[in-house]
C-alpha cells in the first residue's frame, strides 16, 4: 500500500469552510476490498475515526476521503485496506499530520528567497512547509531547496543543472515562512506552505496553457504540487514582475495576471480563492527600463479594482541585500505585511485593513503663497501616516519648467505636497511615488504597512477640455463702465480696436497697462474664436480678478459684478450651447481701479463619458480654437 496524493508524514491538510478535513488521497496497492481509517492524537483514537470505512480499493489502486478531522492536530492516521474475509490485507502509517491552510508561494527571486541566512527564523511546529523535493516538514528558510528539486523545470531553467547546496548556503530567506507564522499566530491555526517560485522568470514561464507539461513549466509543475497535496489550498501568495520590465512584456502583465488567477482558482474549484501579490520594490541595476518598470508597479496596485478578492502588498521601501533582492530581516516585515493583507480578505472586517492605497489626488490653494498643494489621500491606513525623517518619495514629471516640490506634510491619512506650481493649471503635470527603478520611499503607516509605488498619475482629473487660451483679440483701455450692470454687446464693433494679442502664461494677463493708470477705471474686452465641427454642448471654464461680463456669439451668458483677486482658474463654469460653425466669445474685465490683471478661459465639452475622456481627445473631439 503507497500513497501517491492528499496525504503524507508531517503534511498539513486543508480545512474546508466547517473547519475540519476533507482529503481526497489515492495510491496504489496490491488488493482490493475496503479502505479504512484509525485516527488518534496523543495515543487516544479521535472520536468516529475507530477503524472508519474512507473509501475503496480495486485493480490496484485505492481512493478514500479523510473527512471531519478537526483544525489543529497533530494526528496519526493509520489506513488499512480488508478484503472480503474481513482480514488486514495491506496497512500503514501516516504520522504528525496537521489540519489546517495551505498557501502557495510562488513567482520568482525575491518568493524564492535571497535574502542572507543568518536572518532565517526559528521554526515553529505549527506551520509547515512541502519543500521542493516533496516532503513535508517544518518550514524553515530556504524552503525552495533547488538542490533537491523533483520538477524538471528547475534544472531546465538553470541549464541543466540544479545548483548545489553549498552554492545556496548563506542565502535563502523569502517572505513565506514568515507569512506563515504570521497567519499562525493570528489565526491560531496550523499553516501549510507549498514552496513553487523559481528566480528570474517571465509571466510566460507561468502561462496556464502550459499546465499539460507538468513538471516541465512553472505552472505545470505548481499544478503538480497541488494535486499531489489533495487539490485544496486556502490561497496564493505572489511575488513575481521583475522579469517582466521589459517594453515588450510590460503591456501586457494586466491581462496576464488575470489570466493566471483564473487559471488558480480554476484548478481548486474556488472562483473567490484569496490572492495577495506584491508589489515590485527597488533594483539597483543598470539598464532597467524606468518606464516599464513603473507601468508594472501600477499595473500590480490598479489589479485591486480588476481582480475581486485580491490585494497588492507594497514593498518600496524595504532594504536590499544585494542589487535586487530584499534582505533577510526586511523579508520577515514583507511576510507579516502579506499575511494581515491576506486575514483582512479571508476574515473581511475582522481581518484588519487592507494594504495601504491611493484614494484620491487633488490641487488645493495655499492661502498663504498662492500657489499649488497637491493633496494625496490614502485608503486603508491604520493610525496615520509616517515617516522617518523628512517624507520622501514624491516626484512630479511636468513639461518645463518643473514646478519645485520642496515640502511633504503628513496629517493622518494624508500627504499635502507643498509645491512652487502657480495656481494655474497641472493639467500636463504628472505625479509619482517612487519614480524609477532605485528611488528612496519611507513613508508608512503605524502598522508598518507602506505607502504604495505609483504613478505616473495625472494630478488633475483627466476632462474634455481644451488648454487655456491665449491668443485672443484684446481691445484697448476703455471708459469705465463700473460693475459693468448696464453695459450692453458693444454694437460698434470696430470702436473696441480689436487687436491679435499673445500672452505668455495662461493668464491673459494686462496688469502693467491697468495699474499704470490707477486708480482711473476702465474696461477691456478679450475676443476668442472658436469652431465646432459638430453641435456640442460646451462650457466656459473662467478665472477673472475684477468685474467680469462674458457674450456668445452676442448673447450674455454671465455676469458678476463683484469680481476681486486674485484671479483662479476654473472659477466659475459658464455653460451654453454651440452649433456646427464657427463662434465668438466676448469677455468684458473691468479694472478695479487698476487691481484687476486679466482672465483664464478654457473651453469644456460636456457630457463626454469617462471611458472616452481617458482614451483621449480623438475618440469625442474638441472645438477647434482659432489664432489670427
Amino acid at each position: 500500500m503507497e500513497i501517491q496524493t492528499g496525504l503524507f508524514e508531517h503534511m498539513v491538510l486543508q480545512r474546508t469552510a466547517r473547519n475540519v478535513s476533507d482529503a481526497a488521497i489515492s495510491g496504489k496497492c496490491g488488493v482490493a476490498g475496503t479502505v479504512e481509517a484509525r485516527v488518534t492524537q496523543s495515543g487516544r483514537a479521535v472520536r468516529g475515526f475507530n477503524w472508519r470505512v474512507i473509501g475503496r480499493a480495486a485493480r490496484k489502486r485505492f481512493t478514500g476521503r479523510v473527512k471531519g478531522l478537526g483544525s489543529g492536530g497533530p494526528y496519526d492516521i493509520e489506513l488499512r485496506i480488508r478484503g472480503g474475509d474481513r482480514a488486514a490485507v495491506e496497512a500503514l502509517t501516516v504520522g504528525d499530520v496537521l489540519v489546517g491552510d495551505v498557501w502557495v508561494a510562488a513567482g520568482q527571486s525575491n518568493m524564492f528567497g535571497c535574502g542572507r541566512r543568518h536572518h532565517a527564523l526559528r521554526p515553529v511546529p505549527q506551520v509547515r512547509a512541502f519543500y521542493m523535493n516533496d516532503h513535508w516538514a517544518a518550514a524553515k528558510d530556504p524552503i525552495h531547496n533547488m538542490w533537491d528539486a523533483v520538477d524538471q523545470v528547475h534544472a531546465d531553467l538553470k541549464g541543466g543543472k540544479l545548483p548545489t547546496r553549498e552554492a545556496m548556503a548563506k542565502h535563502g530567506v523569502g517572505p513565506a515562512v514568515a507569512f506563515g507564522q504570521e497567519m499562525h499566530r493570528l489565526t491560531g491555526i496550523p499553516q501549510g506552505l507549498l514552496a513553487c517560485a523559481h528566480g528570474g522568470v517571465p509571466m510566460t514561464q507561468w502561462d496556464p496553457k502550459l499546465k499539460k507539461l507538468g513538471g516541465k513549466s512553472l505552472y505545470g509543475a505548481t499544478y503538480r504540487r497541488i494535486r499531489k497535496n489533495g487539490g485544496r489550498i486556502a490561497g496564493v501568495v505572489w511575488y513575481q514582475g521583475e522579469g517582466d520590465t521589459n517594453p515588450d512584456a510590460a503591456p501586457l502583465y494586466t491581462d496576464r495576471m488575470k489570466a493566471l488567477v483564473r487559471a488558480f482558482r480554476r484548478v481548486v474549484c474556488s472562483p473567490c480563492l484569496p490572492f495577495v501579490a506584491v508589489q515590485i520594490g527597488r533594483v539597483v541595476c543598470p539598464g532597467i527600463s524606468t518606464p516599464a518598470w513603473n507601468s508594472i508597479q501600477d499595473q500590480q496596485r490598479r489589479l485591486t479594482g480588476a481582480i475581486r478578492n485580491y490585494a497588492v502588498v507594497p514593498t518600496i521601501d524595504l532594504d536590499l541585500d544585494d542589487l535586487a533582492h530584499i534582505g533577510g530581516a526586511d523579508q520577515h516585515r514583507l511576510g507579516r505585511r502579506l499575511a494581515n493583507a491576506m486575514h483582512a480578505l479571508i476574515a473581511g472586517r475582522k481581518g484588519g485593513k487592507l494594504p495601504v492605497d491611493v484614494a484620491d489626488v487633488r490641487v488645493e490653494r495655499d492661502p498663504h503663497s498662492g500657489t499649488c498643494d497637491i493633496v494625496v489621500e490614502f485608503a486603508n491606513v491604520i493610525g496615520s501616516l509616517r515617516a522617518g525623517g523628512r517624507p520622501t518619495g514624491f516626484s512630479i514629471c511636468a513639461p518645463d519648467p518643473q514646478p519645485v516640490l520642496y515640502r511633504v506634510d503628513l496629517d493622518d491619512s494624508r500627504a499635502r505636497l507643498k509645491t512652487s506650481a502657480p495656481m494655474v493649471t497641472l493639467d500636463d503635470h504628472l505625479l509619482c511615488y517612487g519614480y524609477g527603478p532605485d528611488p528612496y520611499c519611507n513613508i508608512t503607516d503605524e502598522a508598518d504597512r507602506a505607502v504604495p509605488a505609483f504613478g505616473p498619475l495625472p494630478i488633475v482629473k483627466p476632462r474634455a477640455i481644451t488648454p487655456f487660451l491665449r491668443n485672443p483679440r484684446v481691445s484697448d483701455l476703455l471708459p469705465s463702465a463700473g460693475k459693468l450692470q448696464r453695459l450692453a454687446y458693444p454694437k460698434n464693433r470696430r470702436a473696441l480696436k480689436l487687436k491679435p494679442r499673445a500672452f505668455a502664461q495662461s493668464l491673459c494677463d494686462r496688469h502693467l497697462e491697468l495699474a499704470a493708470i490707477a486708480p482711473r477705471d476702465v474696461v477691456v474686452y478679450y475676443a476668442f474664436d472658436f469652431e465646432c465641427h459638430e453641435a456640442m454642448k460646451l462650457a466656459a471654464s473662467l478665472g477673472y480678478d475684477g468685474p467680469v461680463k462674458m457674450w456668445v456669439d452676442g448673447r450674455k451668458v454671465f455676469h458678476d459684478p463683484n469680481g476681486t483677486n486674485p484671479a483662479c482658474p476654473d472659477a466659475s463654469m459658464v455653460p451654453f450651447s454651440a452649433r456646427r460653425g464657427r463662434h465668438e466669445i466676448l469677455i468684458a474685465l473691468g479694472s478695479n481701479q487698476g487691481s484687476a490683471w486679466g482672465v483664464f478661459l478654457r473651453i469644456e465639452r460636456s457630457g463626454v463619458p469617462a471611458r472616452l475622456i481617458r482614451k483621449g481627445p480623438d475618440h469625442w473631439g474638441l472645438p477647434r480654437i482659432i489664432t489670427t
